[in-house]
């Protein structure tokens, strides 16, 4: 029997390539931390010394460090959030050689609670039952919420986390490049609110909402945070100094 195929479209997200939805989450905060952070160092310190040179070499510092650590830090957690799946897996799959026909009663229930017939559900987890692999597969997706298939990449994280970040602390610095100590904190700030403004609206490409409301979404929150961040930062000075 023919299977009449179905025709992809080219706008929906599952039918592209999944290489940057699978690390958006990496994407949007490296983006995000590395512009709020770095603003609020390189504001912080432009306020206090006026010294170009201090800035850039503090903010050079910042973007470098923070970076390495986020990417770290990503790689770390992706890290430790695979190897537990994969010890769940293990222990699964253990369960299946000790217990295999509780196992295959565990899949039928988990089979009838879908609203699959029982007489249909029977059937299935009988069948998947005579192959281990795909018994680990059922059991791993619907019992455990875990497809083995698609495993979490830690080292592709850490460097999208890392570079991500290098990008959005690029934005609050450049017009300390170009500009001096005064009129460059103004446009750093003004530059980053606008990166951050068009960070939460490219966002909609995949989420669909409007993009207006996604941009200010992200332009408010991040800024009320870099706001937080820079008066916490002048009253420590003031109290130090």
């Amino acid at each position: 029997m023919k299977h009449r195929r179905i025709n992809k479209n080219p706008a929906y997200i599952h039918h592209k390539d999944s290489g940057f939805v699978d690390t958006i989450k990496e994407t949007v905060f490296g983006v995000e931390d590395g512009m709020v952070s770095t603003l609020g160092a390189l504001t912080g310190i432009a306020a206090a010394t006026k010294d170009p040179g201090m800035v850039l070499l503090a903010g050079f510092v910042v973007i470098a460090v923070e970076s390495i650590s986020m990417g770290v830090g990503s790689y770390v957690s992706s890290k430790s959030e695979k190897e537990v799946a994969e010890r769940i897996l293990a222990e699964e799959k253990e369960e299946i050689e000790t217990f295999p026909k509780e196992e295959q009663e565990e899949l039928y229930d988990m089979y009838v609670r879908d609203g699959w017939p029982k007489t249909m559900a029977k059937n299935m987890a009988k069948t998947a039952s005579k192959d281990k692999r795909l018994l680990l597969k059922e059991m791993a997706y619907r019992e455990l919420g875990i497809i083995p298939e698609n495993g979490v990449h830690p080292v592709k994280n850490g460097l999208v986390m890392g570079i991500s970040y290098i990008v959005g602390g690029t934005v609050p610095l450049l017009p300390y490049l170009v500009l001096e100590v005064h009129s460059a904190i103004t446009c750093s700030v003004f530059v980053t609110l606008i990166g951050l403004f068009i960070l939460g609206a490219s966002i909609t490409t995949y989420t669909k909402r409007s993009w207006f409301r996604a941009g200010l979404e992200m332009l408010i929150l991040a800024g009320l945070a870099t706001l937080v961040g820079y008066g916490v930062g002048q009253i420590m000075n003031s109290v130090v100094m």
